[in-house]
């Protein structure tokens, strides 16, 4: 393994993100920049359009969404300066040039959302209470453990999400004590998946999120003589989530305010959302040399929301960020990514670390490949290196793995119920997956089985029990949208809504 992770070969990945996006970027818009300086006068962080050197953070955006579906955002911060206030100012200006996208995103996903003409006030006061009661236990720990690495980088990202909302609000104002939100406010961009198990786990009446419903889409493909390793993802999502922005990170933060050592994932790049500080899809391209990525596989079991408590336990969307800035390798992302598991925004989560990969190495043990599933009360991992070498893939379409996960979560009574939909083997993805991840041998073929939608003629994309049998939730990438509106279906995932695939992501190892 490297001692420092390659930069350049990280840059090189970043960029087939950008490209498996169909992306013209010589047709871009023109970018908007935008500084946070601290004002010499005042002493005040104060921002300024375009490019300042004396930087505490400075962005760079440009909306293409019109064109491409994609808009870009770079947000670089100063080591010249304390990383709160590096992390501040980093939300500061990405709500400065992000601000109408952040307006409408919030427009198309969230308004009324726990409003004031909300239908159901006491999920919402209950939620209120869990998220207050959450932040409160969250500020305690890091006043018990300022020096420590896992708190001291909690801290930066909540700096870094108010700052956001303060920049946004036209309110700048480092906070001085402790970190206070609104609980109805950005906090709601990051929680989008842990709402929705907390809906269920706080008795929300009507669930947003129907049985069966899927979330994404991903492969792992070693292609052959151990050539190349690629890693791809779909997002599955509703059709009002499609404002989109890949994002990259490049913090100059420390480990933990004793030390001088670099955060290893300090330089990031990612799918996102507008107001969002991490991915939501999840896909990472990480300076440590990791890949990290999941798909939902949630919760159908109703004994285990007991244990989603609001404290000793971290959100979902916090965890996520603390592995991805300071794990060095898959088996730290885990070890990190376990502590305070929350029981919610359950999935299965794949970590791919290509330190420990390179083009026609066979000698390969362990150590590349990490899978880990969360439901709440318990987290399984194991390193899934030799199985990945031996079947030469890896897929993930919202099915749990490890049979003690599938068996607690309560996929063995969906089974049951509903038939082989719900299993491991017979899914349709699975299926398909398995028939056509032969023919992956490059990145274009990958691209290809990645957007992959025949629901009318694929005979895996048939549906027992459902009038007309054809549907376009059984594909790689879903559609869920041209299911007729008159169909019968047996549960909610197979009807018609405003659901599927709304992107394609990949990366890969580019040596040299």
């Amino acid at each position: 393994m490297a001692d420092k992770p390659d930069e350049m070969s990280f840059l090189r990945r970043i960029f087939l993100v950008l490209i498996s996006c169909c992306v013209l970027l010589n047709n871009l818009v023109e970018a908007v920049v935008q500084t946070a300086i601290i004002d010499k006068n005042t002493g005040q962080l104060s921002l300024l359009e375009g490019y300042r050197e004396d930087f505490v953070a400075w962005a760079n955006f440009t909306d293409d969404i019109q064109t491409s579906g994609w808009a870009f955002l770079e947000v670089t911060t100063s080591s010249e300066y304390n990383d709160s206030i590096q992390a501040y100012a980093a939300g500061a200006v990405e709500a400065s040039v992000t601000s109408q996208l952040i307006y409408k995103h919030w427009m198309n996903t969230l308004m009324g959302y726990c409003g004031p003409f909300s239908k159901d006030s006491g999920y919402c006061n209950r939620l209120k209470t869990f998220i207050m009661m959450n932040l409160q236990w969250i500020q305690e720990q890091m006043e018990k453990e300022p020096n420590s690495p896992y708190w001291y980088q909690v801290r930066l990202a909540l700096l870094q999400l108010k700052g956001l909302e303060d920049s946004y609000n036209e309110e700048l104002s480092f906070p001085t004590g402790p970190i206070s939100f609104n609980p109805f406010g950005f906090l709601l961009f990051q929680m989008g998946g842990d709402l929705e198990d907390l809906e269920s786990a706080l008795n929300k009446s009507s669930l947003t999120r129907p049985l069966g419903s899927g979330s994404c889409s991903a492969l792992i493909k070693l292609l052959p003589n151990n050539k190349d390793l690629l890693v791809a993802h779909d997002t599955w999502n509703t059709y009002q989530s499609m404002l989109r922005i890949i994002k990259k990170y490049n913090f100059s933060f420390k480990v933990s305010p004793l030390d001088n050592l670099i955060l290893p994932g300090r330089i990031q790049a990612f799918s996102s959302y507008p107001g969002s500080i991490f991915s939501g899809d999840d896909f990472y391209i990480l300076s440590s040399g990791l890949v990290t990525l999941e798909t939902t596989i949630g919760n159908n079991n109703p004994a285990l929301w007991k244990f989603v408590q609001p404290t000793g336990t971290v959100m979902e969307w916090l965890r996520n960020i603390v592995a991805n800035r300071l794990a060095v390798t898959a088996k730290a992302w885990v070890e990190l990514f376990r502590k305070y598991n929350s029981g919610t925004y359950n999935n299965q989560w794949m970590i791919v670390d290509y330190n420990n990969f390179a083009p026609g190495k066979t000698d390969i043990m362990e150590d590349l490949f990490v899978v880990l599933e969360q439901i709440p009360g318990q987290i399984v991992s194991a390193d899934k290196t030799q199985e990945l070498l031996q079947k030469g893939y890896w897929a993930s379409y919202n099915i749990p793995y490890y049979e003690e996960i599938f068996n607690a979560s309560g996929c063995n009574e969906l089974v049951e119920k509903f038939g082989s939909w719900f299993s491991l083997d017979e899914n349709p993805r699975a299926q398909i997956f398995k028939r056509d991840q032969k023919a992956v041998t490059d990145v274009a073929s990958m691209m290809r089985l990645m957007r992959y939608n025949n629901f009318k003629k694929d005979p895996l994309s048939r549906c027992q029990g459902c009038n007309p049998p054809e549907n376009g939730e059984n594909a790689i990438s879903a559609r869920s949208d041209l299911n007729p509106a008159n169909g019968t279906y047996p549960f909610g995932a197979l009807r018609q809504r405003s659901h599927g695939g709304t992107d394609m992501k990949q990366g890969f190892d580019l040596h040299g």
